[in-house]
């Protein structure tokens, strides 16, 4: 790769049954109008070119030995470093069968970035169920990331914090997939506190934003109305918030979630610290329902998503958008190149 070029993206298949495969197809028709940087997919070449069939879509696949032709191939075909399924893959027909080539993917994505060979790791959606059936051992794709991201860099801290992020609205919840009456036992004054850190450092480094605002959310109506809804607010958040902004971070609230989310209120913060998952994902969803990307915050290494899963229901048919995984795409470039030095932008 030459100096001062960005190595292409790494952009894993996801599972074969679902709809990764046809975005991704879908995203490199889109190439040059979406002004998208080289990617190379981690996955079956053979199925990449038969879906692309079932699609009616003229596309030439690439077999590629190293991450470096994609940059000279991408403009002609799709690179690919193939990564042989177990059996055929039916759209809509998921088969456990598969699953070690789906963990495989993601696994050469992340030790092609940890090499230099990739700039970031973009991944389709799996379907964890699937994964179980084939031995996979972590809670989901977040926390097998932290893993490799420990096996590649055990002197580098791995500390996952989901984002969802959109032109319109960055959110982050504190607790993700537990039951609502599990959330107020779960959030502590220590878990928000490291969270908004790990928040501030990422939107100054891969989002730019120097000196970043952070609105903290209340956990109850109004924000508990100082104890008389609920005593959460202020006594665990609101401590969180002065030891945060005794740090010297532009730190805000306990603020009512249902005032936070407007235009006006939008326009004084760069992202939310939301306390559970609908809280935060409610709102950017509407937001931004097909162009919010998952993004991976705390990791050695820049891994983005589509916001959305595998979509069974639809693999095949030749419906499914591509407009979150080129969002994906086109952050994970922008996130890399300003880890790499490369770029600085004002606050968005």
């Amino acid at each position: 790769m030459a100096p001062g070029v960005l190595p292409p993206l790494a952009v894993t298949m996801g599972d074969p049954a679902g709809i990764g495969p046809e975005i991704a197809l879908a995203a490199w028709l889109r190439r040059d109008v979406e002004h998208l940087a080289p990617f190379a997919i981690l996955g079956d070449a053979q199925m990449l070119s038969a879906r692309a069939g079932l699609l009616g879509l003229e596309i030439p696949i690439a077999r590629i030995g190293r991450f470096e032709e994609a940059a000279t191939t991408f403009a002609r075909s799709v690179p690919v470093l193939d990564v042989p399924l177990a059996t055929p893959a039916a759209p809509g027909r998921p088969d456990a069968a598969n699953g070690p080539a789906v963990i495989a993917a993601i696994e050469r994505a992340v030790a092609a970035t940890h090499a230099g060979e990739a700039a970031a790791v973009v991944t389709n959606p799996i379907a964890k169920s699937v994964l179980y059936a084939a031995g996979f051992r972590h809670p989901g794709h977040t926390e097998f990331l932290a893993d490799l991201a420990l096996r590649h860099w055990p002197d580098e801290p791995a500390e996952p914090v989901m984002m969802i992020a959109s032109d319109l609205l960055r959110v982050v919840p504190l607790t993700i997939h537990i039951a609502l009456a599990r959330v107020p036992g779960a959030i502590s004054t220590a878990s928000i506190v490291k969270t908004a850190r790990i928040m501030a450092a990422a939107l100054d480094r891969d989002f730019g934003i120097a000196q970043p605002r952070i609105a903290i959310a209340g956990l109850n109506p109004h924000a508990g109305e100082d104890g008389s809804m609920g005593l959460e607010d202020r006594d665990i958040v609101a401590p969180a918030v002065a030891e945060l902004r005794a740090e010297g971070l532009a730190i805000t609230g306990p603020h009512p979630a249902d005032t936070l989310f407007h235009a006006a209120r939008r326009a004084t913060y760069d992202a939310v610290l939301c306390m559970y998952h609908d809280q935060a994902l409610i709102p950017v969803k509407t937001l931004a329902f097909d162009t919010g990307v998952n993004v991976t915050l705390g990791l050695p290494f820049v891994r983005t998503s589509p916001d959305h899963g595998t979509a069974f229901d639809i693999a095949g048919r030749g419906v499914a958008s591509p407009s979150s995984l080129i969002a994906a795409l086109r952050l994970a470039a922008s996130m890399a190149e300003r880890r790499c030095g490369r770029s600085r932008v004002a606050r968005s």
